[in-house]
Formats: structure tokens, sequence, C-alpha cells
């Protein structure tokens, strides 16, 4: 269910300024997104939507799982060793280090059973780096949905997907976490599977509505076609 007014904020940014180099990259954001909500944060290429994803995240770290844009795999590892990554912070050091070695019966279920929600069970012990990019993308999100925090942000979290198969992969995040900000490029994708949109141009915000007043004329000037 989407947060109204009256669910308590998630996250809170005011007044918020980003700059790299002495350049401006993000200015006068007001940005308030509260508990329950699915936003779409969307933007041509360079508006600042990753900034803006980075900002984000650093307010509450400790409830965010994060999609980063690269997929940020250990290529070396296996699947189920760069899922398991997404809770190294709950686990003792010396468990995390047996896991190496010789992962646990109930991790490597753990992980096997988020594997199957994206589709890639079946590659639980195959090396991340001889995967599709899809798949690792798929990989990555998998690594969110098993770190299990309530607030889910990506950075374009489905780009490597076909629109059907992207589309599915949203759905089973808004399934699985309480509030989602994502940052998405697909305006049909945007539009279906979340409830409010702002939209960044030259690093400010120049449009913030919900999905359900907006359709892709409405949002065509503010965005690169896939």
């Amino acid at each position: 269910m989407a947060g109204g007014t009256g669910s308590p904020a998630a996250i809170v940014l005011a007044d918020a300024a980003a700059s790299y180099g002495g350049r401006p990259v993000l200015t006068g954001i007001d940005l308030t997104v509260r508990v329950g909500e699915r936003l779409a944060l969307m933007g041509r290429s360079g508006a600042g939507k990753s900034t803006l994803i980075g900002l984000i995240h650093g307010q509450a770290p400790e409830r965010v799982a994060l999609v980063p844009q690269a997929a940020a795999l250990v290529r070396p590892l296996s699947v189920f060793h760069n899922v398991y990554m997404g809770r190294l912070d709950r686990r003792s050091t010396l468990h995390n280090l047996r896991n190496l070695v010789r992962p646990a019966r109930r991790d490597v279920a753990a992980v096997e059973d988020v594997l199957g929600r994206v589709g890639l069970a079946d590659q639980l012990w195959a090396k991340a780096g001889a995967l599709s990019g899809g798949q690792q993308q798929r990989v990555s999100v998998a690594r969110a949905l098993y770190n299990g925090r309530p607030i889910l942000v990506g950075d374009e979290p489905v780009s490597a997907l076909d629109r059907q198969q992207g589309g599915r992969i949203l759905a089973e995040l808004a399934r699985s976490h309480e509030t989602l900000i994502l940052a998405l490029h697909d305006v049909a994708l945007a539009l279906a599977h979340t409830d409010r949109i702002v939209v960044l141009e030259a690093g400010r915000i120049v449009l913030d509505a919900p999905s359900a007043g907006l359709d892709p004329a409405r949002l065509s000037p503010f965005y690169e076609a896939a």
C-alpha cells in the first residue's frame, strides 16, 4: 500500500546540495519520502539522479538496501558469495570466514531461495564474472533482497533487462520492501510500478507528482528514451 501524508517519513532531505570539483550537481533539493511509498526518480543522463540516490542512501544506511548502478559484484566469487555479502555486517567475522570456504547449509538455502525470486536459483555456484550483464544485475538485486532492510534504493536496477523481466523484478522489490526509491529511465515501468514520480533536470526537482496523474507525453520532455 502506498504511503500517504499520514505515514511517517522514511527519508527527509531539506535544501540538500552536492557538487563535484566545484561544479554544482544538485541544488535546493527538498524531498520527503514516506513509509510505504514507491517513488521513481527520473530525468536525463547527468540530471543528478545517481548523486541524489547517494544522498538518500546516506540519510539512513542502516535502514537501506542498495542496488547500485553497476552490479558491483566480486567477479571471481560465486553467485552465492556475492548474494551472501548482503548480510556480512550482521554475521560474525568467524562465520563469514567459514562461509567463504564451506558455506553453512542454512545460509545456502536462504540465498538459493532469494535467487529463485529473481530466476537465478540454477546459478547458485556459478562465477559471477561468467554471467551475462542481465544476470549480473539480477544477482545485485538478489543481494539487496537478501539484505532485508526495509527501504530499497536502486540506481537503474533493471536497466539491463527487457521490460517484461524488469517489471517482474520491480514487482518483487515492491513485495519485499516497505519503501522503494528507484532511479528509472523506462517511463512505462515507472508509471506501472511506482505511485510517485520525481523528475530532476540540471540538478533540481522540476516535477513531483503522483504517477496516477501522469502519462508518457507529460514526462517525455524530461527523459531520454531507452
